[in-house]
């Protein structure tokens, strides 16, 4: 008997093309159990601004099909840095998106910050976590994970060349 294949939905909260937090999310992509399939969602910059009229039967395509791949995700993994003290906007305004048709409500969710820095990017981390508890996303105990320093922590190709974020990413 076959293991039930999980699939993942990872969402970097940076748009930059050399982003830490995309890398870091493509080596867990890599780098994942074999019944494990992390989908790394490229789409972040493709989401129009929220506008409430346009939510449901209006919303844009690049919404619906957003929602479509959530939803049909077995769960979540959101990587962050930290921008002036909080989450990026173009992460808030994807989740703006998700408040109404409930695509987190009981998801299982992990949430790493990583940062440059030797705060980790703890505000963005807190006000991200405060977000997905408000939307009933379901943030399991030990599934989160704040990562200093991580330019030091992610060799030249991406991958994670320090033993204890491996650890501690595959322990959730």
């Amino acid at each position: 008997m076959s293991e039930r294949l999980v699939t993942i939905m990872a969402i970097s909260g940076s748009l930059r093309q050399a982003s830490a937090n995309t890398r870091l999310l493509r080596a867990a992509a890599e780098e994942s159990p074999a019944f494990m399939h992390v989908v790394v969602f490229d789409g972040l910059g493709e989401l129009p601004h929220f506008n409430p009229d346009l939510d449901g039967e209006l919303s844009p395509q690049t919404v619906k099909q957003f929602r479509s791949e959530l939803q049909a995700a077995d769960g979540l993994l959101v990587c962050t840095p930290e921008y002036a003290g909080g989450v990026p906007g173009v992460l808030k305004n994807a989740l703006d998106w998700l408040v109404s048709s409930g695509e987190l409500m009981n998801k299982p969710t992990a949430v790493i910050s990583a940062s440059p820095l030797a705060t980790a990017g703890k505000q963005a981390h807190e006000s991200l976590m405060v977000t997905l508890r408000m939307m009933s996303a379901s943030l399991g105990d030990g599934c989160t994970l704040m990562i200093p320093h991580i330019n030091k922590k992610l060799g030249d190709d991406g991958s994670v060349i320090d033993p204890g974020v491996k650890r501690k990413w595959l322990s959730c």
